[in-house]
């Protein structure tokens, strides 16, 4: 029996009460001994950073865990893929010598690639453009593999690519929905806490139905004010936010929403190093939480002959 615990699951179920905005210099040392861990042996790493960081939560852990994870990959893996020649001769040998399950396990543990993606070039390796009946292949039966590792005929590359798929915490099939349920899970918490709230607001599904293709989690009907901020729409981030990822948020979402609706705020709900809130003007605001202290507008207190609100 395989013993499975993937890592993602700890942030969403995480206790938030200690979660503050974190210090650039521990953020340095957290990103630092992750840097110097054996790559992409998780749940060992995890462990040591639970034990030497017992002050932050473990959600915050997990996020930059995974944020120096999907980074080097980004900047490695077609690299460590270019001989992949060589790498499913390994397999196929090992496959022949009698090697235990989990060959492509320990491959990607030793060349410090996440195992979905290296179980999916060998995949693509193995058909090379063609699949076991004769026909031509493409990237997404590849993915439908990847997704049912039942529908693969070699049973020993099945259960391998299986393997891999269920082990790896940050690319692949399962990884991709847990991130995307705890994506949901989030943005529905906003929604119910703005609702509560008894303000007015759009979804993302509302506002693309009326032909904007860059929306926000939430856009408010109704402004409302935070320390003093005019805030008209709110993004959640189920993730840590630090310096890169967000400058790569900034350009892709957050700046599009100013320019279309006006001063806003994201919420990084599993933490943020303080750093990031140095750059942002007074169009955004940062919180790893909904704030407790919002203003709403009182439209008894508009007065008709000025053109402003009074919040």
């Amino acid at each position: 029996m395989v013993d499975v615990q993937l890592g993602k699951l700890w942030c969403a179920s995480s206790d938030f009460k200690n979660l503050k905005m974190m210090k650039i210099e521990l953020y340095d040392k957290i990103y630092d001994c992750v840097s110097k861990y054996a790559l992409f042996d998780s749940r060992s790493c995890r462990s040591m950073l639970k034990e030497k960081f017992p002050e932050v939560p473990d959600c915050a852990l997990g996020g930059i865990m995974s944020l120096y994870y999907q980074r080097q990959m980004k900047f490695t893996l077609n690299k460590k893929l270019s001989k992949i020649n060589q790498l499913y001769t390994r397999y196929k040998n090992a496959v022949e010598a009698g090697e235990r399950p989990g060959i492509l396990l320990r491959m990607a543990q030793e060349i410090e690639v996440c195992p979905s993606l290296l179980a999916r070039a060998i995949l693509e390796k193995h058909f090379e453009a063609k699949d076991e009946n004769g026909k031509e292949v493409s990237r997404s039966y590849i993915s439908g593999l990847m997704k049912d590792a039942n529908l693969i005929k070699n049973h020993v590359l099945s259960y391998e690519v299986y393997l891999c798929v269920l082990h790896d915490e940050e690319y692949g099939p399962i990884s991709n929905a847990i991130n995307h349920s705890i994506g949901v899970e989030y943005e529905l918490k906003l929604q119910r806490l703005v609702r509560d709230l008894k303000i007015p607001f759009h979804d993302e599904n509302h506002l693309r139905a009326s032909g904007y293709d860059k929306t926000p989690d939430v856009k408010l009907e109704i402004p409302i004010a935070i320390d003093g901020f005019i805030v008209n729409w709110i993004e959640s981030k189920a993730s840590f936010g630090d310096e890169e990822s967000h400058k790569g948020i900034l350009k892709k979402q957050l700046l599009s929403y100013v320019n279309r609706f006006g001063s806003g705020m994201v919420i990084y709900w599993f933490g943020y190093v303080d750093r990031i809130t140095q750059d942002n003007g007074k169009q955004i605001i940062i919180r790893n939480s909904f704030p407790a202290d919002v203003i709403l507008m009182n439209p008894k207190c508009i007065d008709p002959s000025v053109d402003e609100y009074n919040l």
